[in-house]
């Protein structure tokens, strides 16, 4: 299913999609929390993109783990086979961190919206759950980038 999308690798179509919407998610998450002013105009963004993003890391990691065993079986250099390695790792890692990062994230707007009932919780529950929200997007942060830093330096190292 995530091997290919007409005729291409799907994983190297569907990682541009993960390099866009994590970043969003972690910035739009932090800022929700941290600009309470800024609530009203971020919700929908927030909880569409915590509700998507998972997803895409998940289909990421899936169609990135088909395309490494299809290297394998086509017999690619334990040179480039452990390059590719180190980079599957930090997906997944990097799709346990957008999990988290959204199930904060929606949590976060469940206990601050006017849409949902919940319980009058004290004001620094509100701001432990920003710090969470926040301590998880600059892993999922960090995250993307080693995991793009390494699948790019897989694929193009000594083309130059």
């Amino acid at each position: 299913m995530f091997k290919e999308i007409n005729g291409l690798p799907g994983h190297v179509l569907v990682v541009h999609a993960v390099v866009v919407f994590v970043p969003l998610l972690a910035l739009l998450a932090s800022a929700y929390g941290l600009m309470p002013r800024w609530r009203p105009r971020l919700d929908w963004a927030v909880a569409v993109l915590a509700v998507v993003t998972p997803v895409l890391a998940w289909v990421a990691t899936e169609s990135g783990e088909a395309f490494e065993a299809a290297l394998r079986a086509k017999g690619y250099s334990p040179e480039l086979l452990a390059k590719i390695h180190e980079h599957s790792e930090y997906g997944e890692t990097l799709q346990w961190f957008t999990i988290g990062l959204a199930a904060a994230a929606l949590l976060l707007l469940a206990v601050t919206s006017d849409r949902v009932r919940t319980p009058d919780l004290p004001a620094w529950a509100t701001w432990a759950l920003t710090a969470i929200v926040v301590v998880l997007a600059v892993f999922a942060l960090v995250y993307v980038y080693l995991t793009g830093d390494s699948g790019a330096a897989s694929v193009w190292s000594n083309t130059f």
